[in-house]
């Protein structure tokens, strides 16, 4: 089963995709708006989240509980969040459900009420969920290598900082909605079960006579090599470590991503299996790809007893280092086994599929189909995977340490 994605390109700047998707019951959508952490002043860190809640606080002809009744009586599974360039709106519902979310949506995204109220109770929703990741020391870790990683406004933390939230008024949020959620560079991607003519209708009558705002640009990412270390009073050690890879962007991205697969996807992975099965060094460890437009890294994390952390640090690099020695089938098998069923999952989820579309269209400007990606990962081999780590080694390293001791990286990284 596979369905190509279809493109509508609004002429206020706003983009529709749609992959139909017939052998589903199901139907979602994710409605990307220029309102991003990138957006706010770093005075005001935590503006775009408090506006992202404020927009579902009442909007068009509803209040707040008007909205939350709608949706719950449309059965919408439905969530939001926010990331260095986008606010974000998640839903997926039965396929007979989704016109009539989108137009819910489209009052949210254009038409909000914005109650003076209402401001007090979003800032104290944002302070618990910016409390509750302080209670979360491997969050916490990962977060500081990211902000210090990355040059701003790409490290900024989606749930902002207490100070900024504090600082947030009525009129800050006023002017987030007024200049941000626009048509420009917003992407609609839908999923699942639906008429691709009937959606575009719908569209057309929902968000053609939408304007404003124009498309954004931001500065060039800049990646700087970090040490740092955040004291904490515990028996744990918490480890985030970052090296450059290929961004997204890259044509060999999937052998940047295929070399983490061996590193990471499983429990016969190679970090598994070398510092938490062999050596008992850990409790949990990972690693995983980030990408934030041309720049790229791998963050790993690791979690261990103080008196293992040194120990850990060394032995994750070492196992990272030791993949230009080779790679073997089994493990490229392993690999690929693992994507394939991705894949085959991904086409049972609406929701997962309209968010991929989404990522890819704002990443490369098109959507690659699955066969397409299924073909770059049937060609990995070994071999491959070992050219492309040595012609895009590890390189300015990075570390952020939580615990009672900092670490050291070792000599000669």
């Amino acid at each position: 089963m596979q369905s190509k994605t279809l493109i509508e390109q609004l002429p206020n700047g706003m983009t529709l995709l749609g992959e139909p998707m017939p052998w589903l019951q199901s139907a979602a959508f994710s409605l990307l708006i220029q309102s991003g952490t990138s957006r706010e002043s770093l005075a005001s860190s935590g503006l775009a989240g408090i506006t992202l809640e404020m927009s579902q606080r009442g909007a068009g002809p509803r209040d707040s509980r008007g909205i939350v009744e709608a949706l719950d009586f449309l059965g919408v599974d439905r969530s939001s969040s926010v990331s260095t360039f986008h606010s974000i709106f998640s839903t997926a519902m039965l396929a007979a459900a989704l016109e009539p979310t989108l137009e819910i949506y489209a009052d949210i995204v254009r038409r909000p009420h914005l109650p003076k109220g209402e401001l007090d109770d979003a800032k104290q929703v944002a302070l618990q969920e910016l409390h509750s990741i302080e209670d979360d020391p491997a969050h916490r870790c990962l977060r500081e290598l990211k902000r210090m990683r990355y040059s701003d406004p790409f490290g900024r933390s989606a749930y902002g900082s207490e100070s900024g939230i504090d600082s947030v008024t009525l009129e800050d949020v006023q002017r987030i909605v007024n200049s941000y959620y626009s048509p420009a560079g917003a992407i609609l991607a839908v999923a699942g079960n639906f008429n691709w003519d009937s959606l575009r209708r719908k569209v057309d009558r929902l968000f053609a006579d939408w304007s404003g705002g124009k498309l954004l640009e931001l500065p060039e990412p800049i990646m700087s090599p970090c040490i740092s270390h955040i004291q904490h009073d515990s028996a744990q050690t918490h480890i985030a470590l970052a090296y450059d890879c290929v961004p997204y962007t890259h044509p060999e991205y999937y052998h940047g991503r295929g070399l983490v697969g061996v590193l990471s996807d499983g429990m016969s992975s190679r970090l598994f299996s070398e510092v938490r099965e062999k050596r008992g060094l850990v409790y949990t460890i990972s690693a995983s790809c980030h990408s934030t437009l041309n720049k790229g890294s791998v963050l790993c994390y690791a979690g261990t007893t103080s008196e293992r952390a040194q120990e850990t640090l060394e032995v994750s690099i070492n196992t990272i280092t030791n993949l230009a020695q080779g790679v073997s089938d089994a493990e490229v098998a392993r690999l690929k086994t693992r994507v394939k069923t991705a894949l085959v999952t991904e086409q049972e989820s609406s929701m997962s599929r309209s968010s991929q579309i989404a990522a890819d269209w704002f990443h490369l400007g098109r959507n690659p189909d699955r066969q397409e990606v299924a073909a770059k990962i049937e060609a990995l081999t070994g071999p491959a995977l070992v050219e492309h780590f040595k012609r895009f080694p590890p390189k300015n390293w990075s570390l952020v340490t939580l615990g009672n001791q900092p670490l050291e990286l070792p000599s000669g990284v």
